[in-house]
């Protein structure tokens, strides 16, 4: 991806898209005054940059109700990136986070159940090189999730 500057009009695309993907060019165009033209254009522009892509997005309790979980690896500071690529592999991981604080990296992953996380944790996550401790939080009611921040679902 190269460097992409998002000027007020793109911002303003992206948040009519985030309420409803599902909008025309048209009726973008209008809530915006412009010309569908333009909204085309830019939509297109964003989508090349890899800025802006279109999915769809399940309730994961489409999915058997999974566990949802917030994992927490503290890592050494020379492993975090080889750790974080190999985390991304895992198909029950759906983000992967570097982050600050308490934690080098926070995986949020979906499982069919709680015997399903721990022979992640331990099998997978805990045996990598560089790995010092991995804490876990099990989400038991969610209540509020936006799905434009991270979209969870089973494969």
């Amino acid at each position: 991806m190269t460097d992409f500057e998002l000027d007020e009009l793109d911002r303003r695309i992206l948040d009519e898209l985030g309420d409803d993907a599902r909008l025309s060019n048209r009726s973008i165009a209008q809530r915006l005054g412009l010309v569908e033209g333009t909204i085309r254009a830019r939509i297109r522009r964003m989508q090349q940059q890899d800025v802006l892509r279109f999915t769809a997005i399940t309730d994961n309790r489409q999915h058997g109700r999974p566990r949802m979980c917030f994992i927490g690896i503290h890592t050494t500071t020379s492993a975090v990136r080889t750790i974080a690529r190999t985390l991304t592999a895992i198909p029950e991981m759906r983000s992967v986070i570097i982050t600050l604080g308490r934690f080098n990296l926070l995986a949020i992953g979906l499982f069919t159940d709680l015997d399903a996380m721990m022979q992640v944790i331990d099998q997978e996550i805990t045996s990598l090189e560089g790995v010092l401790k991995v804490e876990t939080s099990v989400v038991i009611k969610s209540i509020k999730y936006n799905e434009r921040m991270a979209k969870l679902s089973v494969r």
